[in-house]
């Protein structure tokens, strides 16, 4: 007999690592994941605003705890693999979120500034994702990895926006996350990206403060931004037994706006 959706939905007992979880979107998905019944492992890279986090978590009800960590710095990556797996004993559910950018004309973009994003955005989830994998998923025969990409990824970027190695990077997320879940598939484990659109987050505050955040909602069809509950769906899709037949696959999140662009 089929579950009820209710319990396809259902996370008791599973556990969850989010990286770049004290704030935004990945606190937010942090949310999604522990009012769903996941124990919820943060990591960002400063203590103070993870503290604030994890008690706001467990305001709520949720089971959370945290761990310091900058996902750019491979023993750092590796540590907070291996404390998690120390902690909770097993990882369910890894969501790769922590992320940086940098606004600058590509032809005056620093080769450092590039490194940069590259480490934290795309080597920084590869790290991450090998060592729970390695760790628990295989052996455990299961594991759902969420990867977030952005519609950055999607297309060029409108006048005023110039950052090169940030959009690079998300659209090798995609690439990554495609290329992961045909190899891993056979261990049961999905690996699925998100593609934000324009939320109120400290990495876009500048961005839509500089464009103006009325032309910006003006540019999507659904003539807003996103909130603080719009990644909640599609990251308990993913995360749960509702989505285990999903595999490899993208999802713009964003008002619209990534079809109005397609089709410029």
């Amino acid at each position: 007999m089929s579950r009820k959706i209710q319990q396809l939905f259902d996370l008791t007992g599973k556990t969850a690592l989010v990286t770049g979880g004290s704030r935004g979107l990945g606190l937010q998905m942090a949310h999604a994941l522990g009012e769903a019944g996941a124990r919820v492992m943060l990591s960002s890279r400063k203590a103070e605003d993870l503290e604030q986090a994890a008690a706001e978590l467990q305001a709520a009800g949720i089971q959370a705890d945290w761990i310091a960590a900058d996902c750019a710095k491979e023993d750092e990556t590796r540590g907070l693999a291996d404390q998690t797996l120390a902690r909770f004993g097993r990882v369910d559910i890894l969501l790769n979120n922590a992320g940086a950018s940098w606004g600058v004309p590509a032809e005056e973009h620093p080769v450092a500034a590039w490194d940069k994003v590259m480490n934290l955005n795309v080597r920084g989830y590869f790290i991450l994702a090998q060592q729970i994998a390695n760790g628990c998923m295989i052996k455990q025969r299961g594991g759902r990895i969420i990867n977030i990409a952005s519609i950055a990824a999607l297309n060029g970027n409108p006048v005023g926006m110039k950052t090169l190695a940030y959009n690079t990077s998300k659209t090798a997320v995609i690439g990554f996350t495609r290329t992961l879940a045909a190899e891993w598939g056979r261990y049961g484990i999905t690996v699925n990206a998100i593609c934000p659109g324009f939320f109120r987050t400290k990495l876009s505050n500048g961005l839509i403060d500089s464009l103006g955040e009325d032309h910006m909602k003006a540019g999507a069809p659904l003539q807003r931004l996103g909130d603080d509950e719009d990644l909640k769906g599609i990251t308990l899709l993913y995360a749960s037994d509702a989505g285990k037949h999903i595999t490899g696959q993208w999802l713009a999140v964003d008002g619209g706006v990534s079809v109005v662009l397609g089709a410029a």
